[in-house]
């Protein structure tokens, strides 16, 4: 019963990690639209370029500030994939193809003992 507590506890948190990572990757692409809609507004406008200088590099600053939190949830997830193999139950036992993480898509987010 407590291997099976571990196991949902681990699958809830790898769970909202993608959750997270996600929803940082759906801002950034929300900032870019974002960015062309503010020039495309400010082109439509015919107003000087300082007008809406401040607003652009607010935006900047966010995206810097959001990659910067993509990359905190990178290692985040490489030192809660470090850290599952000290927890019994948890540690994987792996054969074939050694890469932690699939590159592409989703994975089927299973608990191996």
């Amino acid at each position: 019963m407590r291997k099976q507590m571990i196991e949902n506890a681990a699958f809830d948190v790898a769970t909202q990690v993608r959750a997270v990572e996600d929803t940082i990757d759906t801002a950034l692409a929300e900032i870019a639209e974002l960015q062309g809609r503010m020039i495309h507004a400010h082109s439509v406008s015919g107003v000087g370029i300082a007008v809406d200088q401040n607003s652009f590099e607010y935006l900047a600053a966010a995206l810097q500030n959001l990659i910067g939190a993509r990359g905190g949830m990178a290692h985040c997830h490489r030192a809660l994939v470090e850290a599952k193999q000290n927890v019994p139950g948890l540690r994987t036992v792996g054969f074939g193809d050694t890469d932690p993480c699939p590159k592409t898509g989703h994975a089927d987010l299973r608990v191996v003992a």
